[in-house]
This record gives C-alpha cells, sequence and structure tokens, in this order.
C-alpha cells in the first residue's frame, strides 16, 4: 500500500514540475533573442473573387428549387471572428413549391476559397448597406 501512494506522490510531483515550465520563458533571465516568440496572428488570405465564386458554386448558397435568378454578390470583407472572409449574396427566389418569395439576402462565409457557410442575412450583418454587383 505505501509502495503505491510512493508511486503516485511521485507522480504528481513529476506533473507539477512539469507544469511550471509553460510560464519559465515568459519570466526568464535569460536575455530576450534567446527567448522563445510569442506567436502573432496567422497572415490573411488574399480576398476572394466572390463573383466566379459564388457563380462555380451557385448551389452552395442557394437550393436548386429556388430557381435563383438576378444574383447579386457584395464585394468580400474580412471576417472579424477568424481568418476567412465575409460576403452578402441576394437573388430573386422561388419557395419549395415555386411560388416566388421575393428578394432574399445571404450572409455567406469563405475560408480558403470555400464557401463553408450560408445564412440568411441579419440587420447585425449590415449586408443592407453593402453595393452589389450581378454575377
Amino acid at each position: 500500500m505505501g509502495r503505491i501512494a510512493f508511486h503516485i506522490a511521485l507522480m504528481v510531483a513529476g506533473t507539477l514540475t512539469l507544469a511550471g515550465c509553460g510560464m519559465a520563458d515568459s519570466h526568464s533571465s535569460m536575455p530576450e533573442f534567446l527567448r522563445v516568440k510569442e506567436g502573432g496572428p496567422p497572415p490573411l488570405e488574399p480576398p476572394p473573387d466572390v463573383k466566379q465564386l459564388v457563380r462555380d458554386h451557385l448551389d452552395s448558397v442557394f437550393t436548386v428549387a429556388s430557381a435563383p435568378h438576378d444574383v447579386q454578390v457584395s464585394p468580400a470583407r474580412h471576417d472579424l471572428r477568424g481568418p476567412g472572409w465575409i460576403a452578402c449574396v441576394k437573388a430573386d427566389v422561388n419557395s419549395a413549391t415555386g411560388k416566388p418569395l421575393g428578394m432574399r439576402t445571404y450572409r455567406i462565409n469563405i475560408e480558403e476559397g470555400v464557401i463553408l457557410d450560408r445564412q440568411l442575412a441579419e440587420d447585425s450583418d449590415s449586408c443592407a448597406s453593402e453595393r452589389f454587383e450581378p454575377i
């Protein structure tokens, strides 16, 4: 029994010792050029060509049954919550039964040239103030 307690105490002491290593560099007495450099934010990817991306992947934004027409896109702007880009897309669409729904605006998220997400635009997305161009 004593042997098990000794091994557990030894493992706890080792774990605590290694846990302190994470803070050692920031409080080190070593010269600045020998310390681990802080990692900055990753570089921004270049803005995507939203017109071409939406034209090539229209099914990523609209369903086929919605029969989108008069599709327009806004320029891409950097997503402040991540490394990607945000753009707005609007078009006249139909419902699943074929009834016209009118103009619908969606916010799309783009990362590495791929449309990752689309959501119906809300007031907080500022799509209403964007300038749109037909694709």
